[in-house]
């Protein structure tokens, strides 16, 4: 794999302050898929997303065919006046299978993200 892109300081502080997004996969037929999905950010600079029943998911199998992703974090901070940060992060999946620390409610399939391209809007003021 390519070399990881790192996280800024205020970018690893906003994902540690969320818990939901959207992830972007490719189907076999090049059309996009995107789903809601929690994810927790790691240390590596990696982020793992794991489900319920992972390895049966549509998200698991276009992975196993192409591991191109995007994951997209944002929020709204304020309506009055429009104020919206977020960041979206590109790169490849890895499929893992086995134990894990997420949590007994997860399956033993994880994806972990392995990030090539980071960009974030509206950080830095927050």
């Amino acid at each position: 794999m390519a070399a990881m892109t790192e996280f800024s300081e205020a970018e690893r502080a906003y994902l540690r302050s969320q818990r939901l997004g959207r992830l972007a996969t490719v189907d076999p037929h090049g059309q996009p898929q995107a789903n809601p999905v929690g994810f927790f950010p790691q240390d590596d600079g990696t982020i793992l997303i794991g489900g319920h029943a992972m390895g049966r998911t549509k998200k698991w199998r276009n992975l196993r065919k192409n591991p191109k992703v995007a994951l997209v974090v944002d929020d709204i901070v304020s309506l009055n006046p429009w104020t919206v940060r977020g960041i979206d992060i590109r790169g490849e999946a890895e499929l893992l299978t086995g134990p894990h620390e997420l949590g007994p409610h997860f399956s033993e399939e994880l994806i972990r993200i392995h990030p090539r391209r980071i960009h974030s809007w509206g950080l830095e003021e927050s």
